[in-house]
């Protein structure tokens, strides 16, 4: 009987601010060589790769990667986070500011997701050429159980009144409605479905006003309609990052794990064990 686990390495929010980020790109290298020795069959990295939403530092990630021999389709997964479309100094200067077509700034929003999907379209749909776009489905067959990675973009353009800083998060109906298709829900069957986006769920959710102050900030937007999807295709964990903390929480049945920070804890990740008959463990460890 093949009764082996399956094991995802779970980072978020890493933040390369370029070449320069030296020290920063050696623990991404320590970080990935014990992912390869640990025996990892799967690593996910919800968002923020990059801190100025610039193609280079996508590049750099990328190319630590695959000098690790991670950049497949069947052992990476990727999706967006704020800083990765959003430069917000950018945004906010003078003519943008007072740009008033919402409509133009959200075009150009579309164009740097579509770069994105683009620059990693390896690690999204495993295709040379292909409209990568969000949502999408990665189905994995291992030996013991099938998973499938259901990914959402949650990033929010910026607007000065909505957004103003970037930082919430929304998704688009159309990508709801696409999880939800028949067919969808058909490729899933027998599964263990994993949800897989940027923006936490859960920030603080407390009486303070100081709190509410920065939930507003940081929150999804239509969280709830995120996770009638999520119940609807028998999701059984959530991965995400966005609020820097590692942290799980429950909400009505459905774990959510937060992959903190990267950025701020480098030696620190999530670890996810995936047995054959859906039972699952996660703890926050360090590479030693």
């Amino acid at each position: 009987m093949i009764t082996k686990e399956v094991k995802i390495a779970h980072l978020s929010d890493l933040h390369i601010s370029g070449p320069q980020d030296i020290r920063q790109l050696e623990h991404l290298d320590r970080m990935l060589e014990h992912f390869n020795a640990d025996g990892f069959d799967h690593v996910v990295i919800s968002g923020d790769l990059s801190h100025n939403a610039d193609q280079r530092e996508w590049e750099l990630v990328r190319d630590k990667l695959k000098a690790h021999g991670l950049y497949h389709w069947e052992k990476t997964t990727v999706v967006a986070g704020n800083h990765d479309l959003i430069n917000l100094e950018e945004e906010m200067r003078f003519y943008n500011a007072l740009n008033p077509l919402p409509r133009v700034r959200k075009k150009a929003f579309e164009r740097k997701l579509a770069s994105f999907c683009e620059f990693f379209q390896e690690l999204i749909t495993g295709e040379e050429r292909t409209d990568a776009a969000f949502p999408f489905v990665k189905i994995i067959n291992y030996q013991s159980l099938r998973i499938a990675i259901t990914a959402l973009n949650t990033v929010y353009p910026w607007y000065p009144a909505e957004n103003p800083l970037g930082a919430r998060g929304w998704i688009t109906p159309g990508q709801l409605r696409a999880l939800k298709l028949p067919e969808v829900s058909d490729s899933l069957a027998d599964c263990f479905v994993i949800g897989l986006c940027h923006h936490a769920f859960k920030v603080y959710g407390t009486d303070s006003l100081i709190d509410q102050a920065f939930d507003w900030t940081m929150e999804l937007k239509n969280r709830d309609e995120f996770f009638e999807v999520m119940k609807a295709i028998d999701a059984k964990l959530v991965l995400h990052g966005h609020f820097h903390r590692f942290q799980s929480y429950e909400v009505n049945g459905l774990s959510f794990f937060n992959g903190g920070s990267f950025k701020y804890s480098p030696m620190q990740y999530s670890e996810l064990i995936i047995g054959q008959g859906g039972e699952f463990r996660q703890r926050f460890t360090a590479v030693v």
